[in-house]
């Protein structure tokens, strides 16, 4: 925890903040019960992407056991669990995406579009439903239902939303050589 440097705790808790606020007052009800439509995917792809792993994995975390909270209840861990897989894995992509240098070509589009997508079926196929029945022994079909749907549904928000997030983040950066002098 010592390799966080303030801009990345910022980034935390801006971005926790921000995955609560879409997941809790955004989400767009599906036809899966128990499961919604998620914006906040979005912008914890470009925030694990930016700031890495680490970040990834707390904005993932802490929003979502935020959003769980603000319902009355206990967080359920399971998918608290998954979203911060999520974040760690879009995370552990940052390097070779190295937005910071301003640039999002069509090699990063792809490396970003794999990263969320591998992120989010690892998380809702296999790790939060596998959890739902380890830890809530809740029902194989249910839950196997429900993660399939976040899978494809989280999928798209982060690709096609994180995606021109990126895109937008990226262009306010001044490219190096850029500036010439007068």
């Amino acid at each position: 925890m010592k390799n966080l440097n303030i801009k990345t705790v910022v980034a935390v808790g801006i971005g926790a903040a921000l995955f609560f606020v879409l997941g809790r007052f955004v989400a767009i009800p599906s036809p899966v019960p128990n499961t919604n439509i998620s914006l906040q995917y979005a912008v914890l792809g470009l925030l694990a992407a930016m700031y890495g792993p680490v970040a990834g994995a707390l904005i993932g975390f802490i929003g979502h056991a935020l959003i769980d909270l603000s319902w009355g209840g206990i967080p359920w861990w399971s998918w608290v669990i998954a979203s911060a897989f999520v974040g760690v894995v879009v995370g552990l992509f940052s390097k070779k995406l190295n937005l910071q240098e301003g640039e999002f070509s069509k090699k990063q589009a792809a490396l970003f579009a794999l990263a969320n997508i591998v992120a989010h079926l690892l998380a809702w196929v296999l790790v939060a439903p596998v959890l739902d029945i380890a830890i809530y022994a809740e029902p194989v079909k249910k839950v196997f239902a429900q993660g399939a749907f976040a899978a494809v549904s989280n999928s798209i928000t982060a690709v096609v939303v994180g995606g021109l997030l990126v895109l937008a983040y990226t262009r306010t950066i001044a490219k190096k050589g850029s500036l010439d002098q007068e």
